[in-house]
This record gives structure tokens, sequence and C-alpha cells, in this order.
């Protein structure tokens, strides 16, 4: 996309961040650049963009997109407070989160929890890997029974399965995806940006240096192997034609909060992203199997976000002048004499 430019004149690298630290071959930098071309595509200003993070490989990913963007590095497991408070401040705000399954799974999972009920609107991507990958390896919360170390170490505990548990919490835009699918992921990240709610996306992300091994259900070769596709994603948004050459009743369009169409191309009959129950079902049955369902597992396009819930106002709140949000003595006397 060189000297490229979007629809609002800027080219590529203005989403750019710095040159990444991780190893080579790590699935978080094809997420990085699938978040960079997606933010391109939109057209989307950085400095409307507010990155968050928490610890972990996958919370340096931040670093690596978007280097005008505002950004913070929270602690352990405790971005989506952080991210509340931000989009609390100023919903104007395009927000989105970077995450580990250790730093979502193990101790985020509390805040996790509150985070999908709350539907705020935030991108949260998890870069599943299945390990901890900072700290030499070790099996993550969402490591798959009987997956293997490459120590030999065999996981004998069950894992989390998060697009599940935002499902039934109350995400209202869940799917999943692999970090070696360039299409797929391109057309969730964009089809996020047109959605106001959280979005969970959950992207199997291979770890090269601890987790990419024969035994590992999370490799390269494992998951290629055990995908399970859901359906064909487009993605067309309101600032381009809209015009689709899909059969009639093969295809689910989904029209997003700013007006754009998500095709969803069924690649069997009978699946609809729009039933949670349906969707929740096709989690277990798919990971019963040992494999992976990919795409838009769930999708709720019409339900309020958080701060439509709190009926807050138009305005930043971070913009207001102070006489705006501390009254003056004379207000506190009114509500103390309307008391007594």
């Amino acid at each position: 996309m060189a000297g490229k430019t979007n629809r609002i004149g800027l080219e590529a690298v203005s989403y750019r961040g710095s040159k990444t630290t991780l190893c080579a071959g790590c699935g978080h930098n094809a997420i990085s650049e699938r978040i960079v071309d997606a933010f391109f595509e939109m057209g989307i200003e950085p400095s409307r963009v507010v990155k968050l993070s928490g610890i972990g490989c996958s919370s340096k990913s931040p670093a690596y997109f978007l280097g005008s963007a505002h950004g913070f590095n929270a602690v352990h497991g405790r971005m989506p407070s952080v991210g509340t408070g931000a989009l609390l401040a100023n919903g104007t705000l395009i927000a989105i989160g970077i995450s580990g399954d250790g730093d979502t799974g193990a101790i985020g999972i509390g805040q996790f929890v509150h985070l999908m009920r709350r539907n705020l609107p935030i991108i949260y991507i998890i870069e599943d890997n299945g390990c901890y990958g900072l700290t030499k390896g070790q099996f993550s919360p969402t490591a798959d029974l009987g997956s293997r170390l490459k120590t030999g170490v065999v996981n004998d505990l069950p894992p989390i399965d998060t697009c599940a548990l935002a499902i039934e919490l109350g995400a209202t835009f869940v799917a999943r995806s692999f970090s070696g699918d360039k299409k797929q992921l391109l057309a969730i990240l964009k089809a996020a940006l047109a959605h106001r709610g959280t979005v969970m996306l959950d992207v199997i992300s291979p770890c090269v240096t601890f987790n990419d091994h024969e035994g590992s259900t999370k490799s390269y070769a494992y998951v290629k192997d055990h995908d399970d596709p859901l359906e064909e994603v487009s993605f067309v948004p309101f600032f381009e034609d809209i015009s689709v050459d899909y059969a009639p009743g093969t295809t689910q369009e989904v029209t997003m909060h700013d007006g754009s169409k998500l095709y969803l191309k069924k690649l069997e009959d009978g699946y609809d992203p729009t039933d949670k129950i349906a969707a929740l079902k096709r989690l277990h049955e798919t990971q019963r199997r040992g494999e992976f369902a990919t795409g838009i597992v769930y999708i709720e396009p019409d339900r309020d976000d958080f701060l439509e819930q709190l009926n807050t106002v138009d305005e930043p709140l971070a913009f207001l002048p102070l006489e705006r949000v501390r009254p003056g003595r004379e207000a506190l006397e009114e509500i103390m004499e309307s008391l007594r």
C-alpha cells in the first residue's frame, strides 16, 4: 500500500507503530499487520483511537500499530477497567484492547466477565496461543485437554472457551479467527470497527518458541488442519458502493451501526450467527471434535451499548469545564436545604 492513500488522505505508514520485538514468525505480528490494514482501509483517524493492554507477549502488540494513537498499558488482567474508564470519560474514542489467553483467562477473568456483560463499545482481541510465552511456555487456561508441552508434560485440565463465555455473558459480536488467515481476519476486524458494542475476537496465534510443536493443539499445522469455518465473511463499509454478488438464500446480510453491510455466505445450511443457542451449540460441538469454529460466531447488531444504557451525554466528560462538573456552594446549600 506504499504511496496509496485512504479516504481521509493518509498513507498506511500513518497506521504503523514501532518495530516488533516479538519472536520471528509469532502470530501476534500477523494480527498487528491486519489491524494496520483494517484501520487504514476503514479510514479512521489514529488520534481517535485508544489502545489498551495488560501484561504478556500479547500486551506488547499495541506498540506495533497506530503509533500516533492514545495508549495505556495496564497491569496484568486489569485492561477492561482502564478501558471502561477511558470510554466513560470520552465516548467518542474508538477503543481496541489487546489481551492474551493468560491475561484474560487467569488473573483477568473477573474483569473480562464484567466487560462482556456491560457491552462496552470496545474491540477486545485475545491473542490466543495456549501458553504463557513471556514466562517460558507453561499451559494457559485456554490450553486444550491432552495438549502436550515441548517437555512432554500433558495438560490434564479442560480449557476455558472465551467465545462461549463471551456469548453467554452478553457480548454482542463474538468471533474466532486464525492469525494465518489474512482474508478472514481482515474482514472480521473491519466489521468490528463498524459495530457499536463489545466485540470479542479470539485469534488463535501460535507461539513459535514454546507451542508450535507436534502434540500442541495451538500450532500452525494443527490449526490449519482443524479449522472449521462457519461462513465466508465479506464486509462492505458504508462509504463504498454496497453491492454483492451472492445467490439469494445462501447469504445472510447484517446491517452494522454505521450503515456498513456484513455478508455471511453460509458454508452449510442451518447455521444462524444471530441465534445465541445455536452459536453455543456449535462451539461445543467443534470443541468436542478437537476443531476450531472460525468466523462470526455470534452477532447482535441492535442492542444498546454501555454508554447508551447509562444515558451519558454526547459531549465527552473529559472535556467539560470545571464549573459544569463541580457545582458551587450555592448548589450544595440548595440540596441540603431540600433534605431538612
